[in-house]
């Protein structure tokens, strides 16, 4: 069975887990020595203390913690952080604050959850068309309001 292989970039690092059994992601916390205040509309780079080794067939994906978007408005500045299976540096939270009042993360907060899954590294292949659908073009509502 493949495995997370995690390992501290810094001494004070919390090692992340499973908030429950079924939870799809493992929680990052913030590995800082003094608070950080995020005022709105600021982008602030947070360091986990950790790093992470996953399988080639897998990524890394860092997504936002829930409570923390909808009750604060703190999210993550790229909407989804990509880990990619080679990087071997400590995992940064590039954290934003689309919300109405500062907000001050803490040392060992919750910051951002990380989950593990397989992505298809497929050949390119140049080419001249595309297979038809019955969608074709169309995005962005083309599919209507329903």
């Amino acid at each position: 069975m493949d495995t997370l292989k995690i390992m501290k970039m810094r001494e004070n690092a919390i090692i992340p887990k499973r908030a429950t059994e079924g939870s799809a992601g493992i929680d990052l916390c913030a590995c800082i020595d003094e608070d950080i205040t995020i005022n709105p509309g600021d982008i602030v780079k947070v360091p986990t203390g950790i790093a992470c080794s996953v399988p080639k067939s897998c990524v890394s994906l860092l997504f936002a913690r829930s409570g923390l978007s909808t009750k604060h408005g703190i999210g993550l500045a790229n909407s989804v952080g990509v880990i990619d299976s080679d990087y071997r540096g400590e995992i940064i939270a590039a954290l934003i604050n689309n919300g109405k009042e500062p907000y001050t993360i803490t040392k060992n907060e919750r910051i951002a959850q990380l989950c593990v899954m397989p992505v298809y590294c497929l050949p390119i292949e140049i080419c001249d068309s595309l297979d038809e659908t019955n969608r074709g073009a169309g995005g962005f509502g083309s599919t209507g309001k329903e």
